[in-house]
């Protein structure tokens, strides 16, 4: 009965190694376009609110206000943020198979 236990732990084992190791450089993948991609969408948030505030005084409040928003959801707070998040909640799956199979 051990024997057959420690077979099915070996068998477990060796299936999520290549999960985990998938999941791991996944991770790391998506976290380096995270951080490049937060300081593009930085300078870009910053130009498209400028270009809001000049908008919202000079011609159409309105527009204005809608390149303002659109200026946020670029922004590192908005989407990227968000992105973040859910590499985050992958990188936790990663460690929960990890401690459910390695201990």
């Amino acid at each position: 009965m051990r024997a057959l236990l420690f077979i099915l732990r070996l068998m477990m084992k060796i299936i999520a190694a290549p999960v985990v190791l998938a999941l791991a450089l996944f991770t790391w993948v998506c976290f380096g376009l995270l951080y490049v991609s937060s300081f593009i969408f930085g300078l870009a948030s910053t130009l498209v609110a400028l270009l809001g505030i000049a908008v919202l005084v000079t011609y159409s409040p309105q527009n204005g206000i809608i390149l303002l928003v659109i200026a946020f959801l670029v922004s590192p707070v908005g989407l990227p943020m968000a992105a973040a998040w859910l590499v985050g909640k992958v990188q936790d799956l990663r460690y929960a198979i990890q401690d459910a199979v390695y201990g």
